[in-house]
């Protein structure tokens, strides 16, 4: 047991690290504008992203929902 929770560490730590890059690329091109060699797109796709969950209605809303659940902190107790 100890082994599967090393790993739900481990997934949760490079998850919220992605969540931070993200974050970051977000700001960066914002300020900076798409002339940034890795965030160059970052924004584009998430516009892209929001506009494709718009467009499938409910189904769309299903998807942000399960989305968010995975993305949300739960504790392991």
């Amino acid at each position: 047991m100890g082994g599967l929770n090393a790993v739900k560490g481990w997934v949760g730590a490079m998850t919220d690290l992605g969540l931070m890059l993200l974050g970051l690329a977000i700001v960066a091109s914002i300020l900076v504008g798409n002339s940034l060699p890795f965030f160059s797109g970052v924004v584009a796709n998430l516009t892209d992203l929001v506009k494709g969950l718009g467009g499938n209605g409910l189904v769309g809303l299903i998807v942000l929902g399960i989305v968010m659940w995975l993305l949300s902190k739960r504790s392991l107790s």
